[in-house]
């Protein structure tokens, strides 16, 4: 499937309705990009508490229809079952990540609070992440349309880019090529285009990835929540400097200076 047609002469981005069903069972459909749709399924189910690691998934499967694509997950026996206590139905536009949950608790659900450690990135490393990114989005420069999200690694850069019509779908598909190549979250930090929400975090703390930093900035609840589960948040990285919200100790501030 095309990821952007030309119309009235310009590139427009194709969106299209993603159903994501585990053993036969609808669990979510969201508007997406039509491309990388294993990862965001692998990184949705995920961040979303479906699996806990890659080998609960027995087969994936991706199913073209007339009015979108169907991501069939096909989960272990133990996980359908535990899935089948805590079913949730989300439908939703690409500009939030919590519509349509059934109780409002599962909007503030419980997050794994990750451990805390010293330097992992260096201020220079957090200051360029936003320049490389930019510097790796084939579907932004067509369409300037889309949001992506990239996988940051101490001294290494940003090894790791996916591009979608949805900010948080972008950090599903990144969560999901990691979770299928084998790379741990925890050894590096993820980087958006866009502001950092709750859901955002939610994701990032699920997936363990210790780091969160954004080009824009963070609500005052998204804030909060990286607090109490241990993620570091920094935002208004432009290559200019950034700004720390939480746990600044991750982060060595020492090649250049870093706005407060």
């Amino acid at each position: 499937m095309e990821t952007f047609r030309h119309m009235a002469g310009h590139c427009l981005p194709e969106e299209v309705a993603v159903a994501l069903t585990c053993n036969g069972t609808t669990q979510a459909v969201m508007m997406a990009s039509p491309q990388d749709v294993k990862d965001f399924a692998y990184g949705f189910a995920l961040t979303e508490g479906f699996i806990s690691q890659v080998s609960d998934i027995e087969r994936l499967d991706i199913a073209t229809h007339e009015t979108g694509l169907e991501a069939q997950l096909w989960l272990t026996p133990e996980k359908s079952q535990a899935l089948d206590a805590r079913r949730r139905h989300m439908a939703g536009p690409v500009g939030c990540g919590l519509c349509g949950i059934d109780s409002l608790s599962e909007a503030m659900r419980p997050l794994p609070v990750l451990p805390l450690s010293r330097g992992l990135l260096t201020a220079k490393d957090v200051g360029t992440a936003s320049v490389q990114l930019r510097a790796q989005q084939p579907l932004h420069d067509a369409t300037r349309a889309v949001h992506a999200v990239g996988f940051l690694l101490p001294s290494k850069g940003v090894v790791l880019v996916r591009e979608d019509i949805g900010r948080h779908n972008a950090l599903d598909k990144v969560i999901g090529a990691l979770a299928r190549a084998g790379i741990d979250t925890r050894s590096g930090a993820f980087i958006i285009t866009s502001r950092i929400s709750v859901d955002m975090v939610q994701k990032t703390a699920m997936a363990g990835c210790p780091v969160l930093i954004a080009v824009s900035a963070p609500t005052a609840l998204a804030v909060d929540v990286a607090d109490k589960a241990g993620v570091t948040l920094a935002a208004f990285a432009r290559g200019q400097g950034f700004d720390v919200f939480s746990h600044p100790l991750r982060i060595e501030t020492g090649d250049i200076d870093v706005a407060r």
